[in-house]
C-alpha cells in the first residue's frame, strides 16, 4: 500500500432500477475491482460526504459532464437514474485492494444545464423520512393492480394498445384512436405507457380525457421526460379515482377495497343534533 494523500482516488458504482450497472473513477486511468470496471476520462467529482453517528440523513452531491458513452442525458431526461443505487470508495489507485466505502445510498434530484449534471445523493437513513403507517380515509390507498388492490388489469376492456396520432406541449397532450370501445373518461386517472420510440420505458397518469371527431385526446399529470413522436405505440390502462363506487361499479372489486367509504368527514366535526328538520347533511342555517 502507498501513500494514499498521493495515490487516492474516487470511484462510483450506480445501478439503476432496470438492473444496468456503471463505474466511474475520478482517476485519470480506468479502475477494475469488485468485477466491474470504473472508467476514467467522465468529468465525474463529488462534493464532501457529510456523515453522522446517529440516523441524520447522510448527503452530498455528485457533479460530471455528459461525455461518457453509458450516461446520456436522454437517460437522465427519461428518468432512468431516478432513485438508482449508488456506493462511493476511496481508493488506492496503485492497489485498488485497498479501499475503503465513503458513500452509500442513492441518486436524489438531477439538475442538468450547459451539457452538465448535477446529482443530490441520499443516504441510506433517506428513508426514514418517509411517513410511515396506514392513511384511513374515505378513498382507497392501494394502487390499482397491486397486491393490495388484487385486480388484474390484464382483462380485456381495461386495457388497450394503440398508436400515437399526433402529440403536443412536449408530449403532455396525446392524440390517439378514438377507441369507441372504451367510454368517455375510461382512462382518466390511468396510465400511458410507452413502448416505442424515443420514450420508450416511461409512463405518466393521465388526468383528463376529450372525445373529438376521429380521436381521443389524452392531457397528461405531466410530459414524460422524452418527448414521443406520432407512429409511437402506446399501452393505456384504464383509471381509477378510489372512490368505493368506482371500485363496485367499474371494477367488480369492492371485497378488495382497501378505504373507509362511510368514515366522517371534516364537516361531521361542526354537526349539531336537532330533533325536527332536514337531517340529510347539508350546510346549517346562518344566523
Amino acid at each position: 500500500m502507498s501513500d494514499l494523500t498521493t495515490t487516492r482516488a474516487r470511484a462510483w458504482a450506480l445501478t439503476r432500477r432496470d438492473g444496468a450497472v456503471m463505474g466511474f473513477t475520478d482517476h485519470d486511468r480506468d479502475l477494475a475491482f469488485d468485477g466491474l470496471s470504473f472508467r476514467a476520462g467522465t468529468g465525474m467529482t463529488a462534493a464532501a460526504v457529510v456523515q453522522g453517528t446517529g440516523l441524520a440523513v447522510d448527503n452530498t452531491e455528485a457533479a460530471g459532464a455528459l461525455s461518457d458513452a453509458g450516461l446520456t442525458e436522454r437517460d437522465i431526461l427519461a428518468g432512468r437514474y431516478d432513485g438508482a443505487d449508488l456506493t462511493i470508495w476511496e481508493v488506492d489507485w496503485t492497489d485498488p485492494s485497498w479501499r475503503r466505502v465513503l458513500f452509500r445510498g442513492t441518486l436524489g434530484e438531477i439538475a442538468r444545464a450547459g451539457g452538465a449534471f448535477k446529482a443530490e445523493l441520499r443516504g441510506l437513513t433517506e428513508p426514514l423520512n418517509k411517513t410511515g403507517g396506514r392513511v384511513f380515509g374515505a378513498l382507497c390507498p392501494a394502487v390499482l393492480g397491486d397486491a393490495r388492490c388484487g385486480f388484474d388489469l390484464s382483462q380485456p376492456g381495461f386495457s388497450a394498445q394503440a398508436v400515437l396520432v399526433a402529440a403536443a406541449d412536449r408530449g403532455a397532450i396525446l392524440d390517439v384512436p378514438s377507441l369507441p370501445e372504451f367510454a368517455d373518461g375510461w382512462f382518466v386517472d390511468g396510465r400511458v405507457r410507452f413502448l416505442s420510440g424515443a420514450a420508450e420505458g416511461l409512463s405518466v397518469p393521465v388526468r383528463r380525457e376529450e372525445l373529438r371527431a376521429a380521436t381521443r385526446r389524452l392531457h397528461l399529470w405531466s410530459a414524460p421526460g422524452i418527448e414521443p413522436a406520432a407512429g409511437d405505440a402506446l399501452h393505456l390502462e384504464a383509471g381509477c379515482d378510489k372512490r368505493f363506487v368506482t371500485c363496485r361499479l367499474k371494477f367488480l372489486n369492492s371485497l378488495n377495497f382497501q378505504g373507509f367509504p362511510h368514515v366522517p368527514g371534516d364537516d361531521w366535526l361542526l354537526s349539531t343534533p336537532r330533533a325536527d328538520g332536514d337531517n340529510g347533511g347539508g350546510s346549517l342555517p346562518h344566523g
